[in-house]
């Protein structure tokens, strides 16, 4: 995978935007573990058992319809923490809890796509609430080293995304020292395995993941318009290679570009964070539009 995470001993790997976006650090998570690596799964949550800040889920009976945390500590045999989807002051005390309990040392933040990368000056950031209470929180945390991971570009065209603003501030940020490269998935390595496998229990457990399926389509070789799940039918795709690719970035050096970082600070619910973003575009007296990428 990469050096940067070759002295890591204690690991919180959080997924940023709920749903599945834990199942996108599982190759890492392989890959740390065969190393003797201590690695500590969360994942802010959309299930609607989730009434507490933060839960640890214990494998066992799983009786509601939608709750990957539970479909994961069942195949992984082994607790998942789960943090109630609210304003960025939950996720915090959330994240402050974590780290009082399992004292880690490395934070990686994973994202199923792209678009945590939006600073906010673009025309469409997507689903930005989820991923950024969770930057927002891991950015506050007293955790020595913290890393941001996409995996899937491409994926988010699906909410509107432009992917051009996410290489251009990919850019800013190789500018700026704060990225860490790029890597790809590979088929028939324990690493996608894994992968592959605790989605594919999960999703037969519950409704499917367009991030996840997609990403395992492109590993496995699809292209084009291919739907690995009936969620995206009615739409055209473009699954290809490059949604295989994880990009790393220092967290910190992400969290200080975006521009609107510091006014959600303290929203106590998710309504209210909705409204202050949506205040804050309505605001800016220019934002960056859709753009192509030449080809």
């Amino acid at each position: 995978m990469q050096p940067f995470l070759n002295d890591s001993q204690t690991v919180l790997m959080a997924g940023a935007g709920g749903g599945y976006d834990v199942f996108c650090g599982l190759p890492l998570y392989q890959w740390l573990t065969s190393r003797g690596k201590t690695v500590h799964l969360v994942n802010l949550s959309f299930s609607p058992c989730i009434n507490t800040p933060l839960l640890k889920v214990e494998p066992g009976v799983c009786e509601e319809k939608y709750f990957p945390e539970k479909h994961l500590a069942n195949f992984l045999q082994q607790p998942i923490y789960a943090i109630l989807n609210d304003g960025p002051a939950i996720v915090e005390q959330a994240y402050q809890a974590l780290v009082k309990e399992l004292t880690p040392d490395t934070l990686l933040l994973i994202d199923g796509g792209t678009d945590i990368l939006m600073r906010g000056d673009e025309e469409d950031l997507g689903t930005p609430e989820e991923d950024i209470s969770s930057l927002l929180a891991a950015h506050d945390s007293e955790i020595p080293n913290k890393y941001l991971l996409c995996l899937g570009f491409g994926i988010d065209a699906f909410h509107g995304i432009c992917h051009a603003h996410f290489l251009e501030n990919v850019a800013a940020l190789i500018q700026d020292g704060g990225y860490l490269g790029a890597w790809s998935l590979n088929q028939g390595t324990p690493e996608f395995d894994l992968l592959r496998d605790a989605y594919t229990y999960t999703a037969n457990h519950q409704r499917s993941s367009i991030v996840n399926s997609s990403i395992i389509a492109a590993v496995e070789g699809k292209f084009g318009d291919a739907h690995a799940t009936p969620r995206t039918e009615g739409s055209e795709l473009f699954i290809n290679p490059l949604m295989a690719l994880y990009w790393a970035f220092h967290l910190d050096h992400v969290a200080r570009r975006n521009l609107y970082l510091e006014q959600i600070r303290g929203i106590p619910s998710r309504i209210e964070l909705g409204l202050k973003i949506e205040q804050f575009q309505a605001l800016l007296s220019k934002s960056r539009p859709h753009r192509p990428i030449p080809c």
